[in-house]
């Protein structure tokens, strides 16, 4: 078993668009394994291969968005948030995403990388909650270990692994939103 704790978030979330690519049958690309992202994203996409290639270095959601373009030839929205607060005030357009793309949003701040999977949005009220995957777990496949704590529905202010906020005020996020592909 791979050891990517503490570093391989991004690139789980990165592998779980994959396979929901996949399993929609946009692609037959396999998951690659963190090395093969790595170096795709040295080969392909301009990053510099002494500061990522056979480390354990974080990805972020523009590399997410790289990775996806070369290798899957998916476009990807991107959104800027300058804070947690941010994100939340932007579930309305995160909820249009999910009704018109409906594919996995790589969401990374601070320290943290996420994978949201759907947005529940009240019109009436404004009040959003979040269908997060967490990809920091480690452990058994066993259901009852896995939600829901680790994926599940969750607000703002719900905390993580960490302890902390999931979208803290203090903290810069960036969404990677993947765009199904156009023959669809």
């Amino acid at each position: 078993k791979y050891d990517d704790n503490g570093w391989g978030c991004a690139y789980r979330s990165l592998q779980s668009i994959i396979s929901w690519f996949r399993l929609q049958r946009y692609t037959s690309h396999p998951n690659p394994s963190h090395y093969q992202i790595q170096k795709t994203l040295v080969d392909h996409c301009g990053q510099e291969a002494d500061g990522l290639l056979g480390k354990r270095t974080w990805l972020g959601s523009q590399d997410v968005g790289f990775y996806l373009e070369h290798a899957l030839g998916v476009q990807c929205r991107f959104l800027s948030c300058a804070s947690g607060h941010d994100v939340a005030a932007n579930a309305r357009q995160l909820a249009r995403h999910f009704e018109s793309q409906g594919t996995p949003v790589m969401i990374g701040g601070g320290e943290l990388a996420f994978t949201l999977l759907g947005v529940d949005f009240n019109e009436r009220t404004g009040e959003a909650r979040f269908l997060i995957m967490d990809p920091h777990y480690v452990g058994p496949d066993e259901l009852s270990q896995i939600r829901p704590k680790w994926v599940g529905w969750k607000s703002q202010d719900s905390t993580t692994h960490l302890g902390t906020k999931l979208f803290q005020q203090g903290e810069l996020y960036n969404l990677c939103l993947p765009q199904r592909p156009s023959c669809v």
